[in-house]
């Protein structure tokens, strides 16, 4: 996890997990959201439309809109009571089986996030800053997800809050081996589209596959910039990158090594701070955009 993506066989697939369609609020039907992130060169897409009983409960039919260069993943926006506000969780499910069962009338978020986790989807917990996630929201639902959305573009257009990566420190600083998504949560109603995505390592670009690879952490994320080399070896990160103007390990507390310049496109950083504990990595361009590794746990 963390490193592994650069060492997994394959090769990286650029996709979005959360996205919405006209089978619940998004403003384009299904063939068009697949027509366009298609267009923008993804290689895959989830269309995770809302899983509520005002929609259907629908696990929406991507297949029809695969071709030899293009695939979709099913999988939906799960919805159960309650966080600390009293609100109904966000949590993403991604590779569900099209015959999972809508929620009973008692099922909470957490069950439910760990009944997708069991029917062998990927699970993150969504836009943690929109939904205002408290640690102990994040505490309750650790176990069940395998992942914390770092970045969500339709809440950096609409409302300003995109940043997850406040509870994935927290919760990481605890001991949770979660991973860090990347994903748009478009709804085609403002300009939230392709914005942030995932880069996952995969021998195919096949629907198990890809979930297979987000469930072991090979990918990282971002926002523009690619990441070409995270390895550590000899008590340095040597990381190779697009250009970039920031190339920072971060872990926990004020535990960083960072390289900053014009245009640089690679660094070694010592790993001594971060030893016996967590880091990872975030590379920044002088757009302001960044991609993200997943965290590496180190002896």
């Amino acid at each position: 996890m963390g490193t592994s993506a650069f060492t997994a066989p394959g090769r990286f697939w650029r996709g979005n997990i959360h996205t919405h369609s006209t089978h619940s609020d998004g403003a384009l039907e299904a063939k068009e959201v697949c027509s366009h992130y298609r267009a923008k060169g993804y290689d895959f897409l989830c269309l995770s439309d809302h899983f509520l009983a005002d929609y259907g409960f629908p696990i929406t039919d991507t297949r029809p809109f695969r071709t030899n260069r293009f695939t979709t993943v099913l999988g939906a926006e799960l919805h159960a009571p309650a966080n600390s506000h009293g609100e109904i969780w966000h949590v993403l499910a991604v590779g569900l089986p099209e015959d999972f069962a809508a929620p009973e009338a008692d099922e909470t978020g957490v069950a439910l996030a760990a009944r997708a986790r069991a029917a062998g989807a990927f699970v993150g917990i969504a836009h943690p800053a929109w939904s205002g996630l408290t640690i102990e929201d994040g505490r309750a639902m650790a176990d069940a997800a395998h992942a914390v959305e770092i970045y969500n573009h339709d809440s950096a257009v609409a409302c300003a809050r995109p940043d997850g990566t406040y509870l994935l420190d927290q919760l990481l600083n605890e001991g949770h081996r979660l991973t860090a998504y990347a994903a748009d949560d478009a709804h085609f109603k403002t300009n939230d589209g392709c914005g942030g995505w995932m880069m996952v390592k995969a021998e195919d670009n096949e629907p198990a596959a890809l979930v297979e690879a987000m469930k072991a952490g090979n990918f990282y994320s971002s926002q523009g910039p690619a990441i070409h080399e995270f390895a550590v070896e000899d008590g340095e990160v040597r990381v190779k990158c697009s250009p970039v103007v920031t190339i920072v390990l971060l872990g926990r507390g004020t535990r960083n090594e960072s390289r900053c310049g014009r245009q640089i496109s690679r660094a070694s950083l010592s790993i001594e701070k971060f030893r016996g504990d967590w880091m990872r990595l975030v590379v920044i361009d002088e757009a302001g955009k960044s991609a993200w590794s997943n965290p590496v746990w180190l002896p």
